[in-house]
């Protein structure tokens, strides 16, 4: 039977409102000039609501396309029916409501700077017609139009050539599938996060980079669902390296990344001055990706069951699947109340036989982690290859019971896998018995990285768009140090990176484990710094004017050390940091959304040095900054803002 909806579309009023490369400060990209229209963005929010109950409908999905921008932009609805988009330039937009089999499209003119609030009614319930009649004064006249298409036909909807939202996916998603969102962090549990003071600047600051970008995607989803994340959920670093920023190639044979570094104008305390330290690691074409020997190691216990879990990891590991080649090979095992290999190491090419494995996984019995990651390791050392990518992938909610293993005994037998060349990837599942502080030490103690996959574009994202920053290490134990010149510097702080901090000595220790780069990844690092005071000038003016013809004195020095991804011994490199006293308006693009980003991540902790920190603020800065977002992940960014101002105060 083909099920069809009418779509009516209608104008709305708007409403009252050593080898590596490296760039100086001097060369950092021009500001907020690059896009004269930043500064004058609308909005468009609203309601969905089922049209018979009144009720909020939540998963309903609104996709905004435009002839002001390329592709399309999409969110889902929270607990509360309510979608926002930001930072909108004026255009001519389509704002299709997605729910069940039922969908409205309504077509808005927006004005420079308006806000419109687009409410949507919508009747989800399967093999019904609907025909909605919305009556609204228009803004400057257009005749209303309406067209009836199916619901296979609304799937299929043109929403850009950059969008690669699955929209079977996200109907699979509506709000007639089952999710219990009551309790939302139920049993969930997070390490502790100790956050940073200032440190006088006569002490260095070292720490190990961090890749992980789980807590991003953690938090997002805790917004969509109206609720405030925890604190130590909230690692500000992730926030910040969630994103990608328009750092430079390596520009030397043979360099594993390059370094960008910034000094400006602290957004939210007048008083200080911010430090943005950016390594990017190199590029490799898919094409040239060395063949992969990969273990999928798959949580089937009970905790599994929900369609947030097992259903959503299976059509993740399928995108995966899709990616391979003959040169490939994948084996999957799974654990529960005991572990078993479902698939031998099988060939790329033969994706059908790996699907089919996958789709007659199901969820049940408890958990037994550490026999599974013993079977999954030994069946990696199988098909060791060095000149292959020799990793287990970990999916699991978290609910990790070890069996006889001890945790010492798993930590110990991960430690050792890492060093034969065997690394470790943790993807989290789920919601109300996420293990989060287990996963990321998972992932640290086996040279990977920990993602979070709450949708299955998220899943896209981490496991095709970026396999290999997510599979392929181009550079292992990255540490950073930097020493600030006590004359010009007073205090500082490092934003973030609370769990990654080293000691001193641990800078020039190559027993020290410490984070990875993957190909591709660019890693972030944020200080806030006050200047030291100023002492009285008693040079003369000549002096004055010869020593202003000088080149700055460096106010800080930035060191790096890494090793090569099959290297014993590490390489140091070293660069001088000058501030030229950029003003944060003429800042970089990168430097004012990586600023918003860390405000926003003090803000849901309630930071204790958030100082004039807001909504607004965060809005605005980060606004004026989204540069080119082929993703539009910066502007899913202002979307999570919007959720989380509308959040009740704590």
């Amino acid at each position: 039977m083909t099920r069809s909806l009418s779509i009516l579309a209608l104008l709305l009023t708007p409403l009252v409102a050593g080898g590596l490369s490296y760039v100086s400060p001097s060369a950092a990209r021009a500001g907020p000039g690059s896009d004269p229209g930043e500064e004058t963005r609308g909005q468009i929010n609203g309601v969905i609501k089922h049209a018979e109950t009144g009720a909020p409908i939540e998963f309903a999905l609104v996709v905004l396309t435009c002839d002001c921008f390329t592709g399309s932009r999409e969110a889902m609805t929270n607990a509360r029916g309510i979608y926002s988009f930001g930072a909108l330039p004026a255009g001519r937009y389509t704002v299709r409501a997605f729910a069940g089999t039922g969908g409205i499209t309504k077509i808005i003119e927006l004005p420079v700077g308006a806000k419109f609030r687009a409410n949507f009614s919508l009747d989800p319930e399967p093999e019904r017609v609907v025909q909605i009649v919305v009556k609204a004064p228009p803004v400057a006249s257009t005749a209303a139009a309406a067209m009836t298409i199916s619901m296979e036909e609304a799937k299929q909807l043109p929403v850009g050539v950059r969008s690669s939202r699955d929209f079977t996916a996200v109907v699979d998603l509506s709000p007639t599938a089952s999710r219990d969102v009551s309790g939302i962090t139920g049993a969930e549990t997070y390490g502790e996060i100790q956050e940073r003071g200032f440190t006088k600047a006569a002490h260095s600051s070292t720490f190990s980079i961090d890749v992980d970008t789980a807590s991003y995607s953690n938090v997002r989803r805790f917004l969509r669902d109206a609720a405030r994340p925890p604190a130590d959920a909230v690692r500000v670093e992730e926030l910040i390296n969630y994103f990608s920023y328009d750092y430079p190639a390596p520009n030397t044979t043979g360099a594993p990344f390059s370094v960008t570094t910034e000094v400006a104008d602290c957004p939210w305390n007048p008083k200080a001055r911010l430090l943005h330290i950016g390594l990017q690691g190199r590029e490799i074409p898919a094409g040239k990706l060395p063949p992969r020997n990969l273990v999928f190691l798959l949580d089937v216990s009970g905790s599994m069951s929900s369609a947030d879990k097992l259903p959503l990891l299976q059509r993740a590991m399928k995108l995966m699947v899709s990616t391979l080649t003959r040169h490939d090979h994948v084996s999957i095992v799974v654990y529960a109340g005991a572990s078993g290999v479902v698939l031998p190491p099988t060939s790329g090419a033969d994706q059908a036989v790996i699907m089919a494995a996958l789709d007659r996984l199901h969820a049940g019995g408890s958990t037994n982690g550490g026999a599974g990651i013993e079977r999954a390791y030994a069946l990696a050392r199988e098909r060791f290859d060095p000149k292959a990518i020799n990793r287990v992938i970990l999916a699991t909610d978290g609910d990790f019971n070890v069996g006889d293993v001890s945790q010492a005994q798993l930590q110990a037998l991960i430690e050792a896998e890492r060093e034969s060349g065997v690394f470790l990837s943790v993807l989290g599942l789920g919601t109300g018995n996420l293990k989060d502080q287990t996963m990321e030490m998972l992932a640290d103690k086996g040279n990977g990285n920990y993602a979070y996959i709450d949708t299955i574009h998220e899943a896209r994202k981490v496991l095709v768009e970026q396999a290999g920053a997510t599979l392929v290490t181009i550079a292992k134990d990255v540490k950073i140090q930097v020493e600030f010149d006590p004359a010009q510097v007073k205090s500082y702080r490092l934003i973030g990176y609370e769990n990654r901090a080293l000691a001193a000595k641990d800078f020039d220790d190559d027993h020290k484990d410490a984070g990875e780069i993957g190909a591709g990844h660019s890693v972030t690092a944020l200080y806030e710094f006050v200047p030291a005071d100023p002492k009285p000038d008693a040079r003369t003016k000549r002096q004055r004017k010869r020593d202003a013809a000088q080149a700055p004195q460096p106010m800080a020095e930035l060191r790096l050390r890494f090793k090569a991804p099959d290297a014993k011994h590490s390489q140091l490199s070293s660069f001088a940091v000058v501030d030229a006293g950029t003003t944060l308006a003429a800042s970089s693009n990168d430097f004012r959304f990586s600023a918003a980003v860390a405000e926003f991540g003090m803000l849901l902790r309630d930071s204790k040095h958030r100082g004039r920190a807001s909504w607004a603020g965060v809005t605005s800065l980060a606004a004026g900054a989204l540069g080119n977002d082929p993703g539009h992940y910066r502007h899913e960014f202002l979307d999570l803002v919007a959720l989380a101002q509308a959040l009740p105060k704590p």
